[in-house]
């Protein structure tokens, strides 16, 4: 087994360095921009007289961000190279990804709103496998133009995690001689709403409660005639983009039924999963950065005469996290590897469980480490003069978000007890 990052990896990762040094530093350091990341990040991205959403000044400055990183090759990278991009594989993304978080936050790379130069499109993939060519061409396309941007509608107020227990309905009606659908229901926690041209809305069309099939997918135009976006919810990190909204007799013509009906969650799961390999990535890597800036700052810091540093109890806390790092950053770069040799659709069968390993243990391992790390730092550490405070409460959030960590634990569980997955049928 050969474990070295490949060569033209390590090339392609020096470009993106030379660009960050040329275009995105810079542009941080343009102006007042700045005040987007010191330590008054969170009141200056905030716009607290518009229900909590991103500051239009900050979005602006990401879009600005992302328009360089296009015209230098770098946005599209993931994406497919008819759509423009380079055919990036999901082990150069991980990697990509874990060394962008380990630079610290900036522009180059910020999670809080899905931001990096290296874009994540997951869409992409849902629509190259899941659509048809009219969607292919009006949502893949249109979105890389930024004239169409989807929010993701899977997550109810009163279902979260299960979503085979969903409200939310869709039955059959025709208007004006055309067939289509009539959707009513509730949705929660749907990022993005603000600026979403349409919402991926997940509605049973058949089935009862508890069943996973007979739950499908609509693209449905924001706004519309009976969607009403009730408040973009308050967090432990803010800005917010989470809205809650009804659907209230929302009527949706056929051509709008993304992938076959009443096999939704399987898209669903086409989604998430190169979302929590990459979102794996850069928590492992922020988790590296703490415990880089501890070690750093136990050196330099002397107290009573001696460094920092020469205290197990120092020691010992930050040897456990940077274990962990290598051990979980093998983990990674090998499921991410073995994604890219799996069709898309044999994912979910044959990898979901390792996907899930990565996943949860990273979003844990982050916010271990970043609470190490303000108490190395002392003082320091707990105030917003440092970022651990930040990555704590922004990389939280995935401990519940990506899926609950205890809803990614039942999913190893099934398939190690053979449950689920290729060790299904073992235990006869």
């Amino acid at each position: 087994m050969d474990f070295a990052i490949p060569q033209d990896l390590e090339d392609y990762y020096a470009e993106l360095e030379r660009f960050i040094a040329a275009e995105i530093e810079p542009l941080v350091a343009q102006g007042d921009n700045i005040r987007f990341f010191d330590h008054r990040r969170e009141d200056a991205r905030t716009d607290w007289d518009r229900q909590g959403l991103p500051n239009r000044e900050w979005e602006q400055l990401l879009v600005e961000a992302a328009t360089r990183a296009d015209e230098a090759g770098h946005w599209r990278f993931s994406a497919p190279k008819k759509y423009g991009g380079k055919d990036g594989s999901n082990l150069w993304m991980a990697v990509i990804r874990d060394r962008f978080a380990q630079r610290g936050l900036g522009l180059h790379n910020d999670l809080q709103n899905e931001h990096s130069i290296v874009g994540n499109f997951p869409f992409v993939a849902m629509f190259e496998t899941f659509g048809t060519e009219a969607q292919k061409e009006e949502f893949i396309l249109g979105g890389f133009a930024r004239e169409r941007r989807v929010a993701f509608g899977l997550t109810e107020p009163e279902h979260g995690s299960d979503a085979t227990h969903m409200d939310t309905v869709a039955v059959r009606e025709e208007r004006d001689g055309k067939p289509g659908w009539r959707i009513d229901g509730a949705k929660m926690w749907i990022t993005g709403m603000h600026h979403a041209t349409h919402v991926a809305v997940f509605a049973r069309t058949s089935g009862g409660a508890g069943d996973a099939r007979g739950i499908s997918c609509f693209l449905v135009p924001n706004p519309a005639e009976g969607l009403e976006i009730d408040e973009y919810v308050w967090t432990f990190n803010m800005p917010t983009d989470h809205a809650r909204f009804f659907l209230k007799g929302v009527w949706v013509p056929d051509q709008t039924l993304l992938g076959e009906e009443g096999r939704g969650l399987a898209l669903a799961q086409s989604f998430v999963h190169q979302n929590r390999i990459r979102q794996a990535a850069s928590s492992l890597g922020a988790a590296q950065f703490c415990v880089e800036e501890s070690v750093r700052y136990a050196r330099e810091r002397k107290p009573f005469g001696q460094e920092l540093a020469r205290n197990q109890a120092i020691q010992f806390p930050l040897v456990e996290l940077a274990t962990q790092c290598e051990m979980l950053r093998l983990l990674i770069y090998k499921t991410a590897w073995e994604m890219d040799r799996l069709p898309h659709k044999e994912i979910e069968s044959a990898l979901s469980d390792k996907v899930s390993m990565c996943n949860y243990w990273a979003n844990r391992l982050v916010c271990e480490a970043a609470d190490r790390a303000m108490q190395v730092h002392g003082g320091i550490g707990y105030s917003r003069e440092k970022p651990f405070e930040h990555i704590y409460r922004h990389h939280r959030r995935y401990r519940i978000t990506e899926g609950a960590e205890e809803i990614q634990m039942r999913k190893v569980g099934a398939y190690l007890f053979g449950y689920l997955g290729p060790r299904k049928g073992m235990f006869g």
